[in-house]
């Protein structure tokens, strides 16, 4: 039989010290290279940017915005071609503001002089205008009106899509409240004026798409991808960014 000795046996782990001094040693993370504000300003410099694609830059952001009496002015100082007629901006600015209004039979008799071929093109456009007028129907309290023209019009595209009779189903659920503020959001917002802005921004997007012509302005584009390269770049980099 044998017998261990204590003194060769291991000491437990709760003979053990710990030393108090004892600490972490952390190394810092490398740095990201800086990009001072004289050098940065310098590769800006080196950028070329042409003065004719400043102009153009500007005459899309007239057009598109509707700026008749702005782009006239400017095509004639810059001397550039305008991309659209001058008169199709004041048509469509024309259809704009009937939309903002409520005035939806209007805006369809403009938009058909002006290009018969938009709504025929356009179901989902159409859609939306009809949509519009019912829910200018129950904005004004014309409720016979609102339930015979829903049913006339809408219902039957709205057993055509599922889409469309989603977006029927939510605006007739305004006739089960007494006013727009006791529905719930997603319905209430219809009554919004923001809903007519959206009907009428749409209008404007398939108007300028007819004449060929883009329906957003590029400015705006180009300060997105200028704010995505910028947080590309931050991930590399420090550099003077745009205020």
């Amino acid at each position: 039989m044998h017998v261990l000795d204590p003194k060769a046996c291991p000491k437990s782990d709760s003979s053990r010290r710990i030393n108090p001094d004892f600490s972490f040693v952390t190394h810092p993370m490398p740095s990201k290279p800086v990009i001072e504000q004289g050098e940065w300003d310098r590769h800006l410099h080196e950028v070329q940017v042409t003065k004719s694609d400043l102009n153009r830059l500007i005459m899309d952001y007239l057009v598109i915005e509707g700026y008749k009496g702005a782009a006239e002015e400017f095509s004639q100082e810059a001397d550039i071609t305008p991309p659209v007629d001058f008169e199709s901006i004041e048509s469509r600015m024309s259809i704009r503001e009937a939309l903002q209004r409520g005035d939806i039979d209007d805006a369809i008799t403009r938009v058909n002089d002006l290009n018969p071929e938009i709504l025929d093109t356009n179901p989902a456009l159409y859609f939306h205008l009809q949509q519009q007028k019912l829910i200018e129907y129950i904005r004004q309290g014309r409720i016979g009106d609102a339930l015979e023209f829903a049913q006339s019009e809408l219902a039957p595209r709205g057993e055509e899509s599922p889409e469309f009779l989603s977006e029927l189903e939510r605006t007739m659920a305004l006739l089960a409240f007494e006013g727009s503020s006791r529905a719930p959001g997603t319905i209430s917002e219809l009554m919004s004026p923001g809903q007519r802005m959206k009907t009428a921004g749409e209008m404007n997007g398939a108007i300028l798409e007819s004449l060929s012509q883009g329906k957003t302005v590029k400015l705006a584009g180009l300060l997105k991808l200028l704010g995505w390269g910028e947080e590309l770049l931050a991930e590399k980099t420090e550099f003077p960014k745009m205020a």
